[in-house]
C-alpha cells in the first residue's frame, strides 16, 4: 500500500462538535455484503478508498464510544479523534474472511486508543501504573450509584467485582475526588485575600537561596574542571578504558576492551583500577 490508513485525513473539528457528530450520523451505514466487498478490496487491491469508506461509515460508532468517556474533563472533538485513530488500525488489520462484523472487531482498538489518550493527558491517572489500576480506574465511576464517598459494603462489592483490594478501591477513590489547585492562586480574581490560599503563599522553596545556588554550581564547575584536568594527565589508553567504563552512556565491558587492546580482561582491569588509584591522587591534591 503506497499510503498508510493512518495518513486519512478524517480529522475531528475543534470548533463544532455537534455538527460534525450530526454529519457523522447521516451517514449510511454499510450492509454485510458493501463491508465485506471494501474489506476484500483492501485487503486484496490496497485500495485506499475502499479503507476510507470503512472508516468513515463506523465513525458514528467512534462518536457513541467516546461520549462513554465524557466524565474525565477531556476535549469530546481530541477522544473522539484518539477513537478514529485506533478504528483506523483496526481497519487496517480486519480480516473479512474471518465473517465477523467489523465493528465487533474494531471497539477494542478504539477503546484502547482513547484510554490510552486519557491516561496520558489526566493527571490524577499517573498513578495507574498497573493492570489491576487501570481497570479500577475506568471502572471505578460506573460503580458508583450515588454522590458521595462509598460505603465499606460499596467498597468490598467493587473490590469484589474488579479483583482489586479494598485499600486500592479507597485510594483510587481519594485520588478521583481530587481537584486540581492554581499554585499562584486565581489572578483574574478582585479580591486580593483568596490568594493567600494558593500553595506560592505558604510552601517554602529551601533550595531557591541564590547564594547557596551560586555556591553550588561554582562547585560543580570547578569539580568538572579538575576531573578534566586529572583524566588530561593519564595516559591514552588508561583515559579512553575510564571513560568507556564509567563516562560513557553505553559503558563497555572488560572483555569488549580486551579485545580492542589486544589484552586480557585482567589486564584490562588491572589497567583500570591504576588509573582509577591515579585519578583520585590528583584530585585528591
Amino acid at each position: 500500500m503506497t499510503s498508510n490508513i493512518n495518513a486519512l485525513d478524517l480529522a475531528v473539528p475543534q470548533g463544532n462538535i455537534e455538527s460534525f457528530i450530526h454529519y457523522v450520523k447521516q451517514i449510511p451505514v454499510l450492509s454485510v455484503e458493501e463491508e465485506r466487498e471494501l474489506a476484500y478490496r483492501l485487503q486484496n487491491e490496497h485500495d485506499l478508498d475502499a479503507a476510507r469508506q470503512l472508516v468513515i461509515s463506523h465513525m458514528r460508532f467512534v462518536v457513541h464510544v467516546a461520549r462513554g468517556y465524557s466524565g474525565y474533563g477531556l476535549p469530546q472533538a481530541d477522544l473522539i479523534q484518539e477513537g478514529n485513530i485506533g478504528l483506523m488500525k483496526a481497519v487496517k488489520r480486519f480480516d473479512p474472511s474471518k465473517e465477523v462484523r467489523l465493528v465487533s472487531f474494531a471497539v477494542h482498538w478504539i477503546k484502547a486508543e482513547i484510554h490510552e489518550f486519557i491516561l496520558k493527558n489526566w493527571k490524577i491517572v499517573k498513578i495507574a501504573t498497573t493492570k489491576s489500576q487501570r481497570k479500577l480506574f475506568f471502572n471505578l465511576r460506573k460503580s458508583k450509584k450515588r454522590l458521595g464517598w462509598f460505603t465499606q459494603e460499596e467498597v468490598e462489592a467493587v473490590a469484589r467485582d474488579l479483583d482489586v483490594s479494598e485499600s486500592t478501591v479507597r485510594e483510587m477513590e481519594s485520588r478521583l475526588g481530587n481537584i486540581d489547585a492554581s499554585f499562584d492562586g486565581y489572578g483574574d480574581q478582585d479580591d486580593d485575600s483568596s490568594d493567600y490560599l494558593a500553595p506560592s503563599s505558604y510552601i517554602v522553596a529551601n533550595d531557591s537561596d541564590p547564594a547557596l545556588l551560586i555556591e553550588s554550581t561554582n562547585w560543580n564547575e570547578q569539580s568538572n574542571n579538575n576531573l578534566n584536568d586529572a583524566l588530561a594527565d593519564l595516559d591514552d589508553r588508561s583515559r579512553d578504558i575510564l571513560n568507556k567504563r564509567w563516562l560513557s552512556e553505553s559503558k563497555s565491558t572488560l572483555q569488549e576492551l580486551a579485545a580492542q587492546y589486544n589484552v586480557s580482561a585482567e589486564r584490562v582491569r588491572q589497567l583500570e583500577k591504576n588509573a582509577m588509584k591515579k585519578l583520585k591522587a590528583t584530585l585528591a591534591a
